[in-house]
């Protein structure tokens, strides 16, 4: 069965989407839409992460409870998700009653394998990131070393999950699957990583410190860490656990139901190391299959800094929506950014993508369906339409084994340069001439046939990263839905009417 499970992070509930959160759910949905293009059966998740200290502070600031924050929050995102075309299948809030259930089955299972236990801790604590760090880590400065905050020292009872009893097993499953964590790059970060003995990793916090998360079903004075309950998320959506199970029951559902394990988890760099360290050694505790593939894609850069909440340099996706259109936000994002890498966002280069779009996409639409109305009444003409078979079979190829690589952008790239040279198709073919030419009808047929043809094929492989626009363009040509790949290797529109519109990309003054 052809099933593709995706994850974005669930975003943290202390404030509204921005550019980076965007990118990273353009990125999972317009995979969504890929898979769904070659017929797979698609799962999309995404969500809020509502619990933790962080939260209970930045709700006590605005003067309002953690639930009420994380209410206001999680219809900011989703509100956002579907403002941006988002096409997830469900929205997980870690304060659902179903994941917090979840949520304690796993942890009752690993305590009844006696893979946690209780200890005091001392050391260094960072509320913004919601981690212990050691001296050496602090410095003298006691600084965060990922916040540059400062951090606390704290001594109190903590429970610990036996980590590094996993730490050979996950090198071992990293070097026997060298695709698992992508790019390359991540994956020998995460090597490096474990080069060094791998801590045990706490997973509680006192209530008397910390009342907002989910209680530990062994210690009603202690919550989960934020982000162990963060991570088992991906199970909950998926269906596999019963959260009505208890330590002696195996808690699985009909496993030929659930979406896990996951196909894919996407992630930005800077938490690669909880979703390739912490997460599979609790799934290996837990006696779960691990995730098949994990994608830590860069960071936007603005004036050499990463783009982030805390730093105050984020750039609001919807704003840019409002002139540019969600197309053209969803288009910047997947096309300026290297899967993988980090980009640069300044506003020249959102332009020069945007007249991309415009000057090359929209421009061939445009021709080619007013030369349609010109010189054949608006009827496709029922011609053979192969003038431009062989770039089409060569970028399908191509489009495809990116994709499937996960170089969205390369994929991107590749397709518009099919609609460069269906441009230069039309230039060289002079179309305006063969209408003057008594003798030139079959000609000028057979260059609108291959235009409408190329068109068709360019709606499918654009759908993933601008929907809104490829279905308008698809309806322009006559068809009833943007075609599958598939159906693109072989689409043939003769005999359709086209209908002539506003520009598919509109100019923009700036």
């Amino acid at each position: 069965m052809n099933r593709r499970y995706l994850t974005t992070p669930i975003y943290y509930a202390t404030g509204d989407p921005h550019l980076g959160h965007a990118y990273t759910t353009v990125l999972a949905d317009t995979l969504a839409r890929y898979y769904r293009q070659t017929g797979a059966e698609v799962r999309f998740l995404t969500g809020t992460d509502e619990h933790g200290q962080k939260m209970q502070e930045a709700a006590a600031k605005r003067d309002m409870t953690p639930i009420e924050l994380a209410d206001q929050m999680a219809e900011s995102f989703e509100a956002a998700w579907k403002d941006l075309n988002i096409s997830f299948d469900r929205f997980l809030r870690t304060s659902e009653p179903e994941h917090i259930g979840v949520v304690s089955t796993v942890l009752e299972r690993l305590w009844a394998k006696g893979q946690i236990y209780d200890d005091v801790y001392s050391g260094w604590y960072c509320v913004q990131e919601e981690r212990y760090w050691t001296e050496r880590e602090v410095g003298a400065e006691h600084l965060c070393p990922d916040c540059k905050r400062p951090v606390e020292f704290v001594e109190e009872k903590n429970y610990f999950f036996r980590m590094s009893d996993y730490q050979e097993r996950l090198i071992q499953h990293i070097e026997d699957h060298p695709g698992w964590i992508v790019p390359g790059t991540r994956r020998n970060e995460i090597l490096g990583f474990l080069k060094q003995p791998l801590q045990d990793l706490s997973i509680s916090r006192p209530k008397s410190r910390l009342a907002w998360g989910v209680t530990l079903p062994f210690d009603p004075d202690h919550v989960c860490y934020v982000w162990v309950d963060a991570l088992i998320n991906y199970v909950t959506a998926s269906g596999l656990l019963d959260p009505d199970s208890g330590p002696d029951q195996p808690g699985f559902t009909d496993q030929g139901n659930s979406w896990w394990p996951a196909s894919l988890h996407i992630m930005g760099k800077d938490i690669i190391t909880t979703h390739a360290v912490y997460w599979p050694t609790l799934l290996m505790a837990a006696d779960l299959p691990l995730p098949k593939q994990i994608l830590a894609h860069g960071w936007w850069i603005m004036e050499d800094e990463k783009m982030a909440k805390s730093v105050g340099n984020v750039v609001d996706p919807l704003a840019l929506r409002e002139d540019y259109g969600t197309d053209g936000v969803r288009w910047y994002l997947l096309r300026d950014m290297p899967t993988g890498s980090d980009a640069s966002y300044t506003p020249e280069r959102f332009h020069a993508r945007y007249d991309e779009l415009a000057n090359v996409l929209g421009n061939l639409a445009s021709r080619a369906i007013s030369m349609i109305v010109k010189y054949r009444d608006g009827i496709i003409p029922e011609a053979a339409g192969d003038g431009l078979e062989a770039d089409i079979a060569s970028t399908l190829s191509a489009v495809t084994g990116h994709m499937d690589a996960l170089r969205v952008h390369d994929a991107m790239a590749t397709s518009m340069d099919l609609a460069r040279t269906a441009n230069g198709y039309v230039d060289r073919r002079e179309p305006w001439s063969q209408a003057k030419d008594p003798s030139g009808a079959e000609d000028l047929d057979e260059t609108l046939a291959s235009l409408a043809r190329v068109l068709a094929v360019l709606t499918a492989l654009f759908l993933p990263v601008t929907p809104q626009k490829m279905t308008d363009l698809a309806g322009r040509l006559g068809l009833k839905s943007v075609p599958t790949l598939d159906q693109a290797r072989s689409i043939s529109l003769g005999g359709l009417r086209v209908e002539k519109g506003a520009p598919l990309f509109p100019r923009v003054d700036r």
